[in-house]
C-alpha cells in the first residue's frame, strides 16, 4: 500500500517479547519441552554478563590505598549494607547481595530499553515474577525454620480460625503483587510512551503533511523532538530506580518479617 506524499508513518505496534527461536528439550511435554528464547532472555543475559563483567574489573585491583573507582565502590556497598542492616536489622545482613543483586537487575534490566536494540526486561511479567517467586521461597524456608512447619500452618489461623481463608489469600498475593507492581509500572510507562510519540507524530503530520514533498522533508518529526526526551527521564530514568527501590524495600520488609532477631524466635518458641 503506498503512502501519500508528505504524510507521516503513523502506524503503532504494541507487542510482548518476540520470540527470536525455540529449542526443543522433550517432544510432547508440556511447558518444558520447548524452551522459547525471547527478547526477554536475551536482554537479562546481557544485563546478567555486563554486571559480571563491571563486578569483575571493579574489584581486580583492591588496594589499601584506594583509587576514586575504589572509594566509589566501597562506598556503594557499605551504603547497601548499612541500609540492609537499618531496615532487616544485623542479623540479616548475609541477604545484602542478595538485595543489591535485584536492585541493579531491576535499574539496569529497565534502562537496557533505552538503547532501542535490547527489550526492557522488566517490561515482561516472567521477570518480576520470578524475582518475586524467588523472595517467596526465601520468606517460607525462614518461616518454617522459625516456627517449624506445624508453626507455619498455623499461622495462617490466626488470630482466629474464621481469618484462615483470607491469610491464605494475603500470602499468595503478596509474590502477586510484588511482581505486578513492577512489571505494570515499566510496562505501562513503555505503552504510555509509544501512544503519545504516536499521537506526536499524527499532529506532526496535521500541521505539516499538507506541505510539498520536499518542504515537508524539513519537518519530518519536528513535534517528536524534545518532549519524549523528558518522558524518557521520567519513565525510564526515574521510573527505573523509583520501582527498584520499592521492590528491594518491600523484599527486605517480608524477609525481614519472616526472620526476626534471634532473641524474638527464642521468645515466640518458648511461649509456644
Amino acid at each position: 500500500m503506498k503512502k501519500e506524499a508528505g504524510k507521516a508513518d503513523m502506524d503503532l505496534s504494541i507487542t510482548g517479547p518476540k520470540i527470536y527461536f525455540s529449542i526443543t528439550l522433550f517432544k510432547d511435554v508440556p511447558f518444558i519441552g520447548v524452551i522459547n528464547v525471547t527478547q526477554t532472555m536475551v536482554s537479562s543475559f546481557v544485563v546478567m554478563v555486563a554486571l559480571i563483567v563491571a563486578a569483575y574489573f571493579l574489584t581486580r585491583h583492591l588496594t589499601i590505598r584506594p583509587s576514586r573507582t575504589q572509594v566509589l565502590v566501597e562506598k556503594g556497598v557499605s551504603t547497601l549494607y548499612n541500609f540492609v542492616g537499618e531496615t532487616m536489622g544485623e542479623h540479616n545482613l548475609r541477604f545484602a547481595p542478595y538485595i543489591g543483586a535485584l536492585f541493579l537487575s531491576s535499574v539496569c534490566g529497565t534502562l537496557i530499553g533505552m538503547t532501542q536494540i535490547f527489550r526492557a526486561a522488566t517490561a515482561d511479567l516472567s521477570t518480576t515474577l520470578a524475582w518475586a517467586l524467588a523472595t517467596t521461597a526465601i520468606v517460607w524456608f525462614y518461616k518454617i525454620k522459625n516456627q517449624g512447619f506445624l508453626g507455619f500452618l498455623k499461622g495462617f489461623t490466626e488470630p482466629i480460625a474464621v481469618m484462615t481463608p483470607m491469610n491464605i489469600v494475603s500470602e499468595i498475593a503478596n509474590p502477586i503483587s510484588l511482581a505486578f507492581r513492577h512489571f505494570g509500572n515499566i510496562a505501562g510507562g513503555s505503552v504510555l510512551t509509544a501512544l503519545i510519540y504516536a499521537a506526536l507524530a499524527a499532529l506532526n503530520n496535521l500541521f505539516f503533511g499538507w506541505l510539498p514533498k520536499a518542504v515537508f522533508a524539513v519537518f519530518p518529526t519536528i513535534f517528536q523532538v524534545g518532549i519524549p526526551a523528558f518522558l524518557s527521564i521520567y519513565f525510564d530514568l526515574f521510573s527505573a530506580f523509583v520501582q527498584a527501590l520499592v521492590f528491594c524495600l518491600l523484599t527486605m520488609v517480608y524477609i525481614g518479617e519472616a526472620n526476626p532477631p534471634p532473641a524474638e524466635v527464642s521468645a515466640d518458641a518458648a511461649k509456644n
